[in-house]
């Protein structure tokens, strides 16, 4: 069974600051909690998977872990939602789209609770050329790392929210949007990801007794 981080959410004790290059905001760290969403996991070849993914279905009762050097999105939003699993449980997630996405070298991890013991499927892919996403929808529990915004909306209504396609959320709900994203040493808890396209160069996957989760 995977393993939920062992850190406690909470919001960023830094205080943005403007980018010298201009037009951005950055946070020395940051760290982003999940509020409420729902979504699923585009993890497989090093092809690319063509279609958008449906992304309301139950999800798992298990997180799962991604870190990556660097995350480049451009079209960003969140607002607040909640995931359902098939056994009933709900869970408040920060429902994630970014049009398109690159990352450099990009883990994910999923620890197993076996009747042998502890395993973990770790994936990894863009140790030399970028994972490269499309339409990439993610259910956040929680994201550290230091992070940069270009045109970033803090608060503004879930509805509407216009800078990733198919992004708007509930009206009267708090929604984030920025024309670009920049996370680099990234460390995300997700509970599920989509993606329209989604192309996993140098892919490795593999199966680890014990413990050997991304971070």
């Amino acid at each position: 069974m995977a393993k939920a981080s062992d850190e406690t959410p909470g919001a960023s004790q830094d205080v943005p600051e403007q980018s010298e290059s201009g037009g951005g905001t950055r946070w020395r760290r940051f760290a982003l909690v999940a509020v409420p969403g729902f979504v699923a996991a585009a993890v497989l070849g090093g092809m690319t998977t063509q279609g958008l993914l449906a992304s309301s279905f139950a999800v798992s009762g298990d997180s799962f872990k991604m870190s990556a050097d660097q995350l480049r999105g451009e079209g960003f939003s969140q607002y607040g939602d909640v995931a359902e699993s098939v056994d009933g449980t709900s869970r408040p997630i920060g429902l994630s789209t970014v049009n398109s996405t690159e990352l450099d070298n990009l883990c994910m991890s999923s620890l197993w609770d076996l009747p042998i013991g502890e395993a973990t499927l770790v994936i990894t892919a863009g140790e030399n050329s970028p994972v490269e996403g499309s339409s990439m929808v993610i259910d956040i529990e929680q994201l550290r790392g230091d992070a940069e915004f270009s045109e970033i909306e803090i608060g503004r209504d879930a509805s509407t929210l216009d800078k990733a396609d198919g992004s708007q959320g509930p009206a009267g709900g708090f929604g984030l949007q920025s024309d670009t994203i920049t996370v680099s040493d990234m460390e995300l808890t997700s509970w599920a990801v989509t993606a329209g396209t989604l192309r996993l160069s140098g892919l490795g996957l593999s199966i680890q007794p014990g413990n050997n989760e991304c971070f």
